[in-house]
């Protein structure tokens, strides 16, 4: 077990990512912010990155360094921050977990601005939950029967 406060940041931060580079679990006692209790997680780290500073009443708050890891204990991607691990080991375990996959936003196709039939099928195409409705008859204005 190493304890981050009798070593440099750096020699943390390249055993992390000495650790990532052979895809070896971590175990980390970490301390949340405004917490008195650490609480121990074994982690595969798949990132490390840095915050963004802020700029708040003329003081800087943030920034630091951010591990981006899959917990053991939750199944799920979570974020700690460096400055709160008090100890870390490294393990000889390979990642038995796999990070989900980052979505990508694909802006819909332009709707058709020339065809009126083309327009009412393309907003149906847009709610998938309603893309399989088509009227049984026409609809008139004459129709109340439909009226709500």
């Amino acid at each position: 077990m190493r304890l981050t406060a009798k070593q440099s940041s750096t020699k943390t931060i390249a055993d992390l990512y000495r650790a990532i580079d052979r895809q070896h679990a971590v175990t980390i006692t970490y301390l949340k912010p405004g917490e008195t209790e650490p609480t121990v997680r074994t982690v595969e780290i798949h990132e490390l990155r840095t915050a963004s500073l802020k700029v708040s009443k003329g003081r800087i708050t943030g920034g630091g360094i951010i591990i981006v890891a899959m917990c053991r204990l939750r199944g799920e991607r979570r974020e700690f921050h460096l400055s709160g691990v008090l100890a870390y080991t490294v393990h000889r375990i390979g990642y038995v977990l796999t990070m989900p996959q980052n979505t990508t936003y694909e802006p819909p196709a332009p709707a058709p601005a020339d065809d009126a039939q083309a327009l009412f099928f393309y907003e149906l195409a847009r709610d998938q939950d309603d893309a399989d409705y088509r009227p049984r008859r026409k609809l008139t204005a004459a129709d109340t029967d439909l009226a709500a």
